[in-house]
């Protein structure tokens, strides 16, 4: 790496960064030693650069720094061209619509040399399964931005259906499905609904019961207890197997 491009990305990197970061941990980053970054660090303070902090405790940007975004290098394009491949590929019609926007977006403003890497990544994911079911997730973002109650009607893995009125948090995804994380008022907690079994989906005019920030805190919360809780159990059954052995 040129020691313009490393300048560059040092500043990059603290622009990042809400904490101090060491100089051992930009070091490991640009594959540089910790002497190359302090004598770095010099000449963007020798620049005027109002890098803050020293050796040993760490350095940030000043919050009154004000630079206007650098150039995408190939890398930071191909990992943009990844992340929107990505997001296409989720079930969720609203995400990869705003994904393929991005693109264009990126696309209309960079040099035509860089172009070539968003057509030529070195990284690629499997291609999508055929016959994918993708959600319009809008009503839901939409109820989690304003703080509404959403009606449900849930089709159960048993087929079973079921009404609810639920207080949306998140919508959570892994390349199968997307979940709407939410509190549930007829079982009083939290639960976590499959998009393509959610059969009718109205939008309230009525807040939830509760701040966004506190109820997403708090699920939070109920996650974590809940993987301790599974943990737990997962090594009281291996405990016991080798006792038994």
């Amino acid at each position: 790496m040129r020691r313009a491009d490393r300048l560059f990305q040092i500043i990059q990197i603290l622009r990042r960064s809400n904490f101090p970061v060491t100089a051992a941990r930009l070091a490991e980053e640009l594959e540089v030693s910790k002497r190359t970054i302090y004598r770095d660090i010099a000449d963007l303070a020798g620049q005027r650069v109002p890098v803050e902090g020293e050796a040993g405790t760490g350095y940030r940007l000043s919050a009154y720094y004000d630079m206007p975004p650098l150039i995408f290098s190939d890398e930071e394009l191909e990992a943009v061209f990844l992340g929107v491949e990505l997001v296409q590929h989720l079930p969720d019609a609203t995400l990869g619509n705003n994904a393929k926007d991005v693109l264009s977006k990126i696309s209309s403003v960079l040099p035509e040399k860089l172009l070539g890497f968003l057509n030529q990544s070195a990284d690629a994911i499997k291609p999508e399964e055929s016959g994918s079911y993708k959600t319009d997730t809008r009503l839901f973002r939409a109820a989690i931005r304003c703080g509404k109650k959403l009606p449900l009607e849930y089709r159960s893995a048993d087929g079973e259906f079921s009404s609810r009125i639920v207080w949306p948090i998140v919508l959570g995804y892994d390349l199968a499905h997307c979940l709407l994380i939410a509190w549930c008022e007829k079982k009083r907690g939290f639960r976590h609904f499959r998009a393509d079994r959610l059969v009718k989906i109205v939008l309230l005019d009525e807040p939830i019961g509760s701040g966004r920030k506190l109820l997403r805190a708090q699920w939070k919360e109920w996650r974590e207890a809940a993987h301790l809780q599974h943990r737990n159990k997962v090594n009281h059954v291996v405990k016991t197997s080798i006792e038994r052995e």
